[in-house]
Formats: structure tokens, sequence, C-alpha cells
């Protein structure tokens, strides 16, 4: 069921107060992935557990999986039953209109990503693109994220090691983070920082030093994408920093599918898998409660 605008824009605005929580209290917000109501039920109990306010994300191709609408009401209902502190944001999203899609339904949250369908996209063009998406989101209070550039990697699992002197020519620097938070009017900043998408043989190494000087160098709120394989305690001083919102993904998906294939192969007799994804919401949910302790953000749900 569709939300009034008097509702979208009381969740938005209580969407604003978590950021600020979030920087003068020294915590961060897990932004936790789903394509599918499994891994949701996973994030609702872990929030509720450990009473921990939540973003729930979606990029394109599970936006396509589950459909904006249907993941709104999912995320209502679920809170509702839950009682807990519990928001959408999407993800990466490629264009202006899924975002304008997204708006209208009431995702508090908004990433726009001009670059992740085209990789040469100009400055320029991300500019103005993004631009359109923050005077949208204006009607609705939504919460505008955006970067000046491609954000490498891909939620998945990789074989390859990181090549740190590759990506390093993609980091964030406080000018110009600066000149693009000044351009656009967005409400947080994805900084690159040596966060990469995806899960890798080897542990992220993330540079805090230019994190502080790019949290020195602009007012709006920071992220960081590609959170999984990272050690905890860069997650620890992130949050300190000044880090509002740290997204996760691959880390739940290896989760969920290695848990899956034990379970089916531990019970091969059984064809009613709902009866099996109790010990799968388990799995993924440790990992959830595991990022949620790193972030600081337990016991800091308003519901």
């Amino acid at each position: 069921m569709s939300l009034s605008i008097k509702q979208i824009r009381d969740n938005t605005v209580r969407a604003r107060h978590l950021m600020q929580r979030s920087r003068s209290q020294g915590f961060a917000v897990g932004a936790f992935n789903i394509d599918n109501q499994e891994t949701l039920i996973a994030i609702c109990r872990a929030a509720q557990k450990l009473q921990a306010p939540v973003l729930v994300e979606l990029s394109q191709g599970e936006v396509e999986a589950l459909g904006i609408d249907n993941v709104r009401d999912l995320v209502d209902n679920y809170k509702a039953e839950y009682g807990i502190e519990m928001y959408i944001n999407l993800d990466h999203s490629p264009t202006v209109e899924a975002c304008k899609r997204a708006i209208d339904a009431g995702y508090e949250f908004i990433h726009i990503d001009i670059s992740q369908a085209n990789h040469d996209a100009t400055t320029e063009e991300i500019i103005e693109k993004t631009r359109e998406v923050v005077e949208y989101a204006k009607f609705t209070g939504a919460l505008v994220e955006s970067e000046p550039h491609y954000f490498g990697g891909s939620s998945n699992v990789h074989t390859e090691n990181i090549d740190y002197e590759e990506i390093k020519k993609t980091f964030s620097t406080p000018e110009g983070a600066l000149a693009f938070v000044e351009a656009t009017g967005i409400d947080t900043y994805a900084a690159a920082i040596g966060n990469l998408h995806g899960k890798y043989p080897v542990p992220k190494e993330l540079d805090l030093e230019l994190l502080q000087r790019v949290r020195d160098a602009i007012p709006c709120q920071i992220s960081l994408h590609g959170g999984s394989g990272t050690p905890l305690h860069y997650f620890e001083d992130a949050a300190r920093i000044g880090v509002s919102k740290i997204n996760i993904n691959s880390d739940m998906r290896v989760a969920f599918r290695d848990t899956l294939e034990k379970v089916l192969a531990d019970n091969p007799t059984e064809y009613a898998v709902v009866k099996l994804m109790p010990t799968v919401y388990q799995a993924v949910q440790a990992v959830i409660e595991e990022k949620i302790n790193a972030f600081g953000s337990a016991g800091k749900a308003i519901a």
C-alpha cells in the first residue's frame, strides 16, 4: 500500500535525524543489500536483537528482481512487526528516472550513480544529473548520495588480488570531494579510500588519514561502499572519524549461499526448502550483527 506524502516526509525527517545522530555520537549505520525476503528477515532480527538502526538497500538488479514498490511494502510491514528503526536506500541507481521512481515510492535514501551505467561519464554529466535528483528529492526530503567517478569492483567473490596502485588512482581527494559536494548539493558523499566492491582473497586496507582529511573538508555525510572483506577495526575508526553509512553485501551473500548449500546437502530428501531457511537466516544474521557491533550502532535505534 502506498505511503501518503505526509508519511514519506515524516520518514525522511527521521532518516535525517539518524544521520545527524550518527555524526554527533560517532557511529555508522549499516546499509545491507537484499535480493530475497530471507535476507530482509535476517536484517530485521539483527536490528531487533541489537536495537540498531539499519538501512535496507537494493541496487538495479535487485530492484528488477523484487520491485521498487514491493520492497517498500515489505520493509514497512517488517518494520512494524519487529518494532525497529529501518529505512530504504536505493543503491548505485544508474539513471535519474529510476531515482525519481524510488523517491515517489518513499525511499528515504537515494544513491544516484551515473558512472555505474557509463564508466566514461564526464564530470559535467555526473554533476548535472546528480543535481536533477537532488532537486527532485526536495519534495519528499529524501537524502541523496553520489560520487564524482566510477567506483570499482563488483558485489561478488573475486579470485584476483587487489591492485592498490591502480585503485589509488580513483581515491577521493579533499579538494575534489568539496568541489563535488558544492556543485551538486548532495547529502552524502561516497568516499573512495581503499574500499572496494566485492570480497577478495586479501583483506582490504583503508586510508584513514585520507578519510580524516576528506571529513575535515566537507560538511555533509560520508558513506563507505564495498565494506565486505574489511577488517573490523577499520570500521570502528571510520565511525569515530565521522562516516555515517557503511554498505555491506558480499559478506552476506557468501554466508547465505554457503549455508544454503550445506543445509541442502545435509537434507537431501527435504523439498520444503522453507523448513531449511532458519539456519540460513541465522548465518546471515550473524554477519550483520558483527558489522553492527563494529559500526558502533548497537543500541542507537529510535523506533
